[in-house]
């Protein structure tokens, strides 16, 4: 989905889109009499010095508290505006970033799955007769999205955190209800564990332990300062229990957020490896999203179920990196890093029950699912030599199908489709 289309749709209401592009006089009249405006809540990042943060806390009260880099915290409309008229402040609307799915999924999932290993596992296994996949043992992979449903028949035994960043500060534990599906499916093509009952779907690495936090709302959307905090609460984490983590990050936005890109150099100093969608603004160049646009992330293009020139085809959907820097296999910003499966991926859905959807969200697990089988086999690996090891992997299977793919490191697949052999 075009970003500029999704933010409106699942940011706004309908009255609220109309009224900010229909434009006129009139518009602007009805918002300056609407009683309501007054109390429209806006969250906001405010930095300043020590003592400027401080009185500004107590006056405000603070929502997320990131030190040097300022505080957080949610105003009414006066407040906003006094707050932009400070000259001794420095005051900008939180930003808001969405899951990056390319097409709105079926309203009735499945009650059982329509293959125990999706197509998907079977390409980055590199085994079109696999049965059953394994691995990942003891990695812990946190999963940032629209949260989890922790009691699926083929997810249940791999949770090990529940956390909700979207209420409670700095979160709520042992909650992360998946009310919009993006999440839980998410999580699924990562560790999917087949089911006790034998009937279930497989993800990459079923032995990897899931970290589920919530930090988009049901609509899919969220707020960058949560999202940071979610971030540096996994990076911590990491330390505190002397742990390996993958941070899975299926959302993204166009524009380059202060807050998330601090937490993601944060997170990847403390030995984490971030993994990141691509975005689904394809096919023009140039139309990375972040936080996947961010060097210390792992950048993951989709493909299709789909043979061209001897290799799986690039989506169309699939947002493209800058073509620039083809060919010198040197990650920078706003470059594709790693391909993988994303179009037409079955996985584990609400309700106990399965669906099939598209896009760099679903691209993106395949990654973190393979990364964590490779840790777990190879405990030694620091984060930096974990993600050469998915570049190695990504040159053996150069990607030559779809818009902007061409030999070597393209601004369309990047170095290539990793896979476990």
């Amino acid at each position: 989905m075009k970003k500029g289309k999704k933010l409106c749709g699942a940011l706004l209401s309908v009255g609220i889109c109309f009224s900010m592009f229909s434009g006129g006089a009139h518009a602007v009249q009805q918002q300056q009499s609407d009683p309501t405006a007054s109390q429209k809540e806006t969250r906001v990042l405010i930095q300043g010095s020590a003592a400027q943060l401080s009185d500004a806390k107590a006056k405000y009260g603070k929502k997320r508290d990131f030190g040097t880099k300022g505080f957080t915290t949610t105003v009414n409309g006066p407040e906003y505006e006094a707050l932009k008229k400070n000259k001794s402040l420095n005051v900008e609307e939180v930003a808001i970033v969405s899951i990056a799915q390319a097409k709105a999924a079926p309203v009735e999932a499945a009650a059982v799955p329509s293959t125990r290993v999706p197509w998907g596992i079977k390409a980055i296994y590199n085994d079109s007769s696999l049965t059953k996949a394994s691995g990942g043992n003891g990695v812990k992979v946190a999963v940032l999205d629209t949260g989890t449903t922790a009691s699926h028949i083929d997810l249940s035994a791999n949770v090990e955190q529940c956390k909700d960043f979207t209420i409670g500060n700095p979160y709520t534990n042992n909650s992360c209800t998946d009310r919009n599906g993006h999440g839980t499916h998410v999580s699924g093509t990562v560790l999917a564990n087949g089911g006790s009952d034998g009937l279930g779907i497989y993800g990459v690495a079923p032995e990897a332990e899931l970290w589920a936090y919530k930090v988009l709302g049901d609509n899919g959307s969220g707020y960058s300062d949560d999202i940071a905090a979610a971030i540096r609460h996994a990076a911590d984490q990491k330390t505190s229990t002397n742990s390996k983590v993958i941070i899975s990050m299926s959302l993204g936005s166009s524009t380059k957020d202060t807050l998330i890109s601090s937490a993601v150099d944060y997170a990847y100093s403390k030995g984490v490896l971030v993994v990141a969608a691509a975005g689904n603004s394809g096919y023009a160049a140039n139309t990375i999203g972040y936080p996947g646009a961010l060097p210390n992330a792992v950048a993951v293009a989709a493909l299709e179920n789909v043979q061209q020139n001897g290799t799986y085809r690039i989506a169309d959907f699939s947002s493209r990196g800058n073509p620039n820097t083809d060919g010198d296999y040197v990650i920078g910003e706003k470059d594709i890093e790693v391909s993988a499966p994303g179009a037409a991926i079955e996985s584990t859905w609400l309700n106990n029950g399965y669906n099939t959807i598209s896009g760099t969200s679903m691209a993106t697990p395949h990654v973190s699912g393979l990364a964590a089988k490779i840790w777990a086999a190879n405990p030694s690996l620091t984060q930096t030599q974990l993600r050469a090891q998915l570049q190695s992997k990504a040159r053996q299977y150069d990607i030559l199908g779809g818009y902007g793919s061409a030999a070597g490191d393209d601004y369309a697949s990047g170095f290539g489709f990793p896979r476990v052999k």
